[in-house]
């Protein structure tokens, strides 16, 4: 659900924005003072959009001190366009998030220049979901202890991944032409049929699996996948038991798949495919293997797919929806020796 990122326009008119006045203490607890809260997140916004709010931030008449961006495309450029407004002497915000926003240690070191700036206000900055490096938290987190520096709190990490799945890949669910290894943390599609019980639960024609858990919140993981496979999230309802194609991940309105071979990719949902541009999807070279993360922001129903490669993400596509039933992730294995593994954060 893209929309244009020209202006803040069209973002401001969407559900998910929000914006209201409101008395607060301050942060000794002796008063009050008034505070402009504005909700952005999930709305589309890239790099272009901080541009626009970087002039808003720095204005003299600009009242806005809570400010909510998370789960928008904003990466490093974006963050430092915001982090010029960030340094006005006129900025005044107090609270920012960009959780889920693609910052990577670039991007820290524009938002640690802001946050030293003797005109900074900023006391909260939520990183979750990003990738700050090892330097990018270690300067942010120097300068949350420095007395002369605003910055009180520091949110980054991710507070669910993929070690609340690892032990948890559903045996039950578990297609018979498929097989774990590695501590359960691996998964492969085999020759030979194995020799599971009989399950309700089991996926019992295409070579498919879920994970035993329900994804609630906001979830983060990744997996490392080889030959040709499916990546997905499911509601936990799907139909299980079935030949056609709306049974497979992605192919009905109840899972969102990222279809990787090679260096290509392509989403479907509802049986409604979308091969992804080259830039998003191409390298340098050629290879039947890679790894990918996932983000779940369920309450707000966005599901991100990303290639991760030393330690950096490329956005490959985002979906936006809302999410009515239980969700947990699942897997599907195309071709023999196919694999997906996955990863420890």
């Amino acid at each position: 659900m893209q929309r244009s990122t020209d202006t803040l326009e069209p973002a401001i008119s969407t559900k998910q924005t929000h914006s209201k006045r409101g008395l607060l203490h301050d942060k000794h607890g002796c008063g009050f003072h008034c505070c402009f809260f504005f909700r952005l997140s999930c709305c589309g916004l890239s790099e272009r959009s901080c541009g626009a709010l970087s002039s808003v931030l720095s204005s003299q008449s600009s009242s806005l001190t809570h400010l909510d961006l998370s789960n928008n495309d904003l990466q490093d450029s974006g963050v430092k366009r915001l982090s010029l407004g960030l340094e006005s002497p006129h900025c005044k915000l107090e609270a920012l998030s960009l959780s889920g926003c693609l910052v990577s240690e670039e991007g820290c070191a524009s938002l640690v220049s802001a946050v030293r700036s003797k005109s900074s206000h900023l006391r909260e900055l939520d990183l979750s979901y990003n990738h700050p490096g090892d330097s990018g938290v270690k300067e942010l987190s120097a300068a949350v202890e420095d007395p002369h520096c605003s910055l009180e709190t520091l949110r980054y990490g991710h507070t669910a991944g993929a070690h609340g799945l690892v032990s948890l890949l559903d045996e039950n669910s578990m297609n018979t032409f498929l097989k774990l290894s590695n501590n359960n943390r691996k998964v492969t599609r085999v020759e030979e049929m194995q020799p599971y019980p009989d399950h309700p639960d089991r996926l019992d024609y295409w070579p498919q699996l879920l994970c035993r858990n329900d994804l609630s919140g906001r979830c983060y993981w990744e997996v490392e996948w080889s030959g040709t496979v499916f990546i997905s999230v499911s509601y936990r309802g799907i139909k299980r038991k079935g030949l056609g194609e709306e049974y497979l991940f992605g192919g009905n309105h109840q899972s969102w798949s990222l279809n990787c071979y090679h260096d290509s990719y392509y989403v479907i949902h509802n049986h409604r495919k979308t091969s992804l541009s080259s830039s998003s999807s191409s390298s340098s070279s050629s290879s039947s293997s890679g790894r990918v993360g996932v983000y779940v922001d369920c309450p707000a129903g966005s599901l991100s797919f990303f290639r991760v490669s030393s330690d950096s993400l490329l956005h490959l596509y985002t979906f936006n929806t809302t999410f009515t039933e239980p969700l947990t992730a699942g897997f599907t294995l195309c071709w023999y020796e196919s694999s997906v593994s996955l990863c420890l954060l």
